[in-house]
């Protein structure tokens, strides 16, 4: 059976994003738990989070979950999304400075301040609404035209070490890589269950992807 298992570990919109799974899911099982047993038996993985990394890293120690995903990450396609996404890299700035899970290399920075758009207007940090993603090429873009735009929510954003993990940038006052992707693992700084149809579109993707490129 096609199952997704949504990791809880106390930080994330967790019922939202299986709203939005079970939404396009069809014969698939979701399931959001933090039990180790039930994250390796699903045969896709959610990695959801909102907050600080901080945190984030600090409860998935204590649940013993670090383990798990590096595990399932090595075995099976695995989606991160938006915390989520900056944790799978190896470094953050936020809560100053904090490792992170190092499955993708590169570090998490914060926007400076003084961003301006194309206008010269000011830019708020943080970044909060919907915003082009410009695509590269991977099947979780699968028919999902070329800047769509997302939604999101955040004051750090991801610096990948390698141009070829980048699957996505957005502009917000500088180009930053809003999706990345690597092997069986890819994730996103915007919210796909907030993002509509073409966030829907997304998930469905996962949930049909093999895990290859």
């Amino acid at each position: 059976m096609n199952s997704v298992a949504i990791i809880d570990y106390g930080m994330g919109n967790l019922h939202s994003i299986a709203k939005a799974l079970e939404h396009v899911a069809g014969g698939a099982q979701v399931q959001i738990t933090r039990e180790p047993r039930r994250i390796l038996a699903a045969a896709r993985v959610v990695f959801p989070g909102v907050g600080a990394i901080g945190h984030c890293m600090e409860e998935l120690r204590r649940l013993e979950l670090v383990g798990v995903i590096r595990e399932a990450a090595a075995t099976r396609p695995l989606l991160g999304v938006c915390l989520g996404m900056q944790a799978l890299l190896e470094f953050s700035e936020e809560n100053e400075g904090t490792p992170a899970l190092g499955l993708i290399p590169g570090r998490v920075r914060r926007f400076p301040e003084g961003l301006r758009d194309a206008a010269g207007e000011r830019l708020k940090v943080p970044h909060m609404g919907w915003n082009q993603v410009q695509q590269r090429p991977h099947p979780l873009w699968a028919g999902i035209p070329q800047d769509s735009r997302f939604y999101f929510v955040h004051s750090y954003y991801a610096e990948p070490a390698q141009e070829a993990h980048v699957a996505g940038r957005t502009d917000y006052g500088l180009t930053f890589a809003s999706a990345i992707g690597r092997d069986n693992l890819f994730a996103v700084q915007f919210h796909p269950e907030k993002s509509q149809t073409v966030g829907l579109r997304l998930l469905a993707n996962f949930l049909a992807w093999d895990g290859t490129v």
